[in-house]
């Protein structure tokens, strides 16, 4: 198994919650309340769907997008996590799982 396999699977799981976080945050009632969170989630799909792709290439130095990137999804868990919708709570599971995956990776 690739040092990268348990990364790039929390990374690719990360950006399907956060885009369909941000998608369900588009039909809530108050929208407005939700601006942050659909921001933090459209940054955290694409940090992680970068690093996901970089992470593949045999021989990547990819420590320092890594740190980004776990510090990215700390700030998107932070987020959701004030939010009581389902897609919210699930999204911020998912990134608080990047976080380990990465911090792992680190180690």
């Amino acid at each position: 198994m690739m040092r990268s396999e348990k990364l790039v699977n929390a990374l690719v799981d990360c950006v399907n919650h956060c885009n369909y976080c941000a998608d369900a945050c588009l039909d809530t009632d108050d929208i407005g309340m939700m601006k942050d969170c659909i921001r933090t989630d459209k940054v955290c799909a694409e940090v992680c769907s970068a690093l996901a792709k970089v992470a593949l290439i045999d021989g990547a130095n990819i420590t320092d997008l890594v740190k980004y990137c776990a510090a990215i999804c700390q700030q998107c868990a932070d987020e959701c996590k004030k939010h009581d919708h389902k897609h919210c709570q699930d999204c911020a599971t998912a990134c608080e799982t990047c976080v380990e995956a990465c911090n792992s990776y680190l180690a």
